[in-house]
């Protein structure tokens, strides 16, 4: 059954959250579905004014918000928790109209999201008794930082909003949330759902497009930016917020390197490293991009690697049987495309599936895996963030380990192996912010995320992603 555009959204109006209002902008843009490259719906536009109003409006509410205890905050923000969670069949559905990925994986985002609430906001910061010594007292207290702006990517939209938005408001401050302009509906549509529930200013979600994160990186009302995106922007941002010298949180690329060693069972584990590498059609910043395969299992690897990829079923998000989607927008299609020639015209490199695009309306990529390829190659030495694997063989596990590292990303990676123990302990040499042993993706649960190296600055979720949203202030005085 082919399944075609998902039309129920073309004739909705889609708003901004501003100052307690939903309103209108002084244009709007066309959101694309990537599996049809038709209009999903229109998004309004946002100008530097409404930015400026957001702003005010945050600033003007903070002194009552701040005063509120943790719990009194958490209170809308649970009641947010539960309208997303009955209303996530619309999200979830819209999600995978402007994302483009199965409607199976958009459930599973909006449900992680909520969940992320009930974690989050099952915390708390209390002051921390330093030290108690001849009649004087020290302490740790955590302060709010004011307006946290930020910008979330087009690959997880809600799944990496949420936390940001949770952190900051838990906190004691107020968010400026702008989506990217490729995948905002399901943004506009939380505003929607947030919008009865907070003091006006407290919560601002604005659509704008990619100049709209550099008015708020530069934004002197703007006490930090947390972006998740790539590592080029991720620079910018850092460069731009540095005359007002802003917190930032990065969340950046990776290049996660996954590591089979010699006694891995390969029919076992070459199915889940796949779903490591290929799910949400590899759009995933802590996907593996590089497989290294040791030598003596190195065929029967790429083999069962092959025929992984080739029981993918490709096609729309919203037809059940889909298990790959789309490329989210026609850049990074036309990006992959140009990587696919490059590495086409390599010598000797295998391509033993895939290796190029669908001959049909939407950005898709057949699953391509590519053999008998090494490092010096963009394949390799890149992120591609697509559904391409490049598998790499190795002699020896000092290598392979010293070769996963000598890149200049940290984001994630992966040792396969029977022998756990031996899996713990190479694991921990990954230069890296999460490393897992015999799993790859998905950390669960309420734990620290976030990269080493170029892959970023500061960790999402937990006590330290909280902290972060906050700043120490050491209280001195008679005990």
């Amino acid at each position: 059954m082919h399944h075609t555009q998902d039309g129920r959204w073309v004739e909705r109006r889609f708003h901004h959250l501003i100052a307690g209002e939903l309103c209108d902008g002084p244009f709007v843009f066309p959101v694309i579905d990537p599996a049809t490259e038709q209009t999903v719906a229109h998004a309004p536009g946002a100008d530097r004014a409404m930015l400026d109003r957001a702003v005010a409006s945050a600033q003007a509410a903070l002194p009552a918000w701040q005063a509120l205890s943790f719990s009194e905050r958490a209170a809308p923000l649970l009641q947010l928790r539960d309208r997303i969670t009955e209303n996530a069949e619309d999200l979830a559905a819209l999600l995978t109209a402007e994302q483009g990925k199965p409607l199976a994986l958009s459930r599973e985002e909006i449900a992680a999201g909520a969940g992320t609430i009930t974690a989050l906001t099952g915390r708390t910061l209390e002051p921390e008794l330093l030290g108690e010594a001849g009649g004087v007292r020290t302490e740790l207290h955590y302060r709010p930082l004011g307006v946290i702006g930020a910008i979330t990517p087009w690959n997880s939209p809600l799944l990496l909003a949420i936390p940001k938005l949770v952190s900051a408001l838990y906190c004691g401050n107020a968010i400026v949330l702008k989506p990217s302009p490729t995948t905002p509906l399901t943004s506009l549509l939380l505003a929607e759902l947030a919008a009865p529930l907070f003091p006006a200013g407290i919560v601002n979600i604005i659509a704008g497009e990619n100049e709209f994160g550099h008015w708020m990186s530069t934004h002197p009302g703007i006490a930090k930016i947390n972006f998740t995106g790539s590592v080029p922007t991720g620079r910018r941002i850092m460069e731009s917020a540095a005359p007002t010298l802003k917190r930032l949180t990065l969340e950046l690329g990776g290049n996660d390197a996954a590591i089979v060693l010699e006694d891995a069972d390969i029919t076992t584990v070459a199915p889940r490293i796949l779903q490591g590498a290929f799910r949400n059609s590899g759009q995933i910043c802590q996907a593996i991009k590089r497989l290294y395969v040791h030598e003596s299992v190195y065929e029967r690897m790429v083999t069962a690697m092959t025929e992984a990829a080739e029981r993918l079923v490709i096609g729309p998000g919203n037809d059940p049987a889909t298990t790959l989607g789309p490329i989210q927008n026609r850049t990074q299609f036309d990006r992959l495309c140009a990587l696919l020639d490059e590495t086409r015209d390599l010598p000797a490199v295998r391509f033993t599936t895939g290796g190029h695009a669908l001959n049909r309306p939407g950005y898709f990529i057949a699953p391509t895996i590519v053999a008998d390829i090494a490092e010096g190659t963009r394949l390799v030495d890149e992120e591609q963030f697509g559904p391409i694997l490049p598998i790499i063989r190795y002699s020896s596990v000092e290598d392979a380990i010293a070769r996963a590292n000598a890149s200049p990303f940290g984001l994630g990676g992966s040792i396969w192996t029977s022998d756990h123990r031996r899996g713990w302990e190479l694991a921990g040499r990954l230069e890296t912010g999460v490393a897992w042993v015999n799993h790859h993706l998905g950390l669960g649960g309420d734990f620290p995320f976030g990269g080493v190296k170029q892959s970023g600055i500061g960790r999402a979720k937990s006590i330290l992603g909280l902290k972060a949203h906050m700043e120490a202030q050491v209280l001195q005085g008679p005990a």
